[in-house]
């Protein structure tokens, strides 16, 4: 079988192309993709168009956006970051890696990929390989759980349920939290409630706000951990949460931030607005020097692996790589029962 990688030309304008393979140099592996899971978040962005990377650059030392000097280097190929595969061949000097094992990690959309070997994870034995494509999304949801700095006992509303905020559901509840699960979509909410959450919210029928003042007698939310990336559920999720506590903005905010207005309880309750990315340097603030990007991910395929959790329900779509057009068109639609999509090479 040739090399296959999916490639974006321009806004919505999406194919798998074919590219000759990479030769395997001193350390490195091949591996042959089986499946690879499609971000509804940062994919979109760059599916969209809307992502800023493609309308400025990131200065990695300076940790700034800055202008951007030169037109987007379309087209984009072989984004994506939630890969499982078979390693296929390696180098000579390569010993903890072997033709015929089952890996994770990230090498974009490609059918297969030439990698350092200490870049790809061994499936754990007897999970499913499938399971594996929810590291990444897995390491997003439990890193915003760790910048929540969540306790037993705690009320935490976590607002959207899609793939990231399910899992981060599921994580929060396993902290001993008490979630309050908000989204427009019922068949979502039903997944919450599957994965603990205490209560669930329909945003189009009631506020997140007064369902948790109500749980915590007028003191409103411990923790909130936002990861739909819209801005009215931020500002919901700041209005649910009591004086001085906690907002975690784990979602991928686009354009301006209509619906969000700081000058209303942010202000008023002295909320603090904490920022989770899981490429940072490390997960939280307080958290250096124990957890890494490394570990977040290699945890929560630990917890799958002892069945703590079960990503497998959230797999709504799974479609041949050569239809990678349709899949993200169904993404971009947004229909309620679209979850986590997978790629089939």
């Amino acid at each position: 079988m040739g090399n296959w990688v999916v490639s974006l030309a321009g806004p919505r304008q999406i194919s798998l192309e074919p590219c000759p393979p990479d030769s395997l140099g001193p350390g490195q592996v091949r591996v042959r993709t089986c499946y690879s899971g499609i971000s509804a978040g940062t994919e979109l962005t760059l599916y969209r168009g809307s992502n800023p990377r493609l309308r400025k650059d990131w200065d990695d030392t300076a940790r700034m956006f800055v202008p951007r000097q030169a037109p987007v280097p379309y087209p984009l190929v072989g984004f994506g970051y939630e890969e499982v595969g078979e390693v296929v061949e390696v180098a000579a000097e390569v010993a903890d890696r072997h033709p015929g094992q089952l890996v994770w990690g990230i090498w974009g959309h490609r059918a297969e990929a030439v990698l350092p070997a200490d870049a790809v994870r061994p499936l754990p034995v007897g999970l499913d390989p499938l399971a594996a494509v929810f590291a990444r999304p897995g390491a997003i949801a439990l890193t915003a759980v760790l910048a929540g700095d969540l306790h037993l006992g705690d009320w935490v509303g976590v607002f959207g349920q899609g793939v990231f905020g399910l899992l981060a559901t599921r994580l929060a509840a396993l902290s001993g939290a008490r979630v309050v699960a908000v989204d427009q979509v019922p068949v979502r909410l039903a997944h919450a409630t599957h994965y603990g959450a205490r209560t669930t919210v329909d945003a189009e029928v009631r506020s997140a706000a007064t369902v948790l003042r109500e749980a915590t007698g007028g003191r409103g939310a411990d923790v909130c951990l936002e990861l739909s990336g819209a801005y009215p559920a931020l500002h919901e999720a700041i209005r649910s949460t009591a004086h001085a506590g906690r907002v975690v903005a784990a979602g991928f905010y686009q354009g301006q931030a209509d619906g969000l207005g700081l000058g209303e309880e942010f202000h008023h309750n002295r909320i603090q607005l904490v920022a989770a990315q899981v490429s940072g340097p490390t997960p939280a603030p307080g958290m250096a020097g124990r957890w890494t990007g490394d570990r977040v991910a290699q945890t929560f395929m630990e917890l799958v692996a002892d069945r703590s959790v079960d990503p497998l329900p959230l797999v709504s779509h799974i479609v041949d790589a050569s239809a990678v057009a349709d899949a993200l068109a169904l993404l971009d639609r947004g229909a309620g029962d679209v979850l986590q999509v997978v790629l089939r090479f």
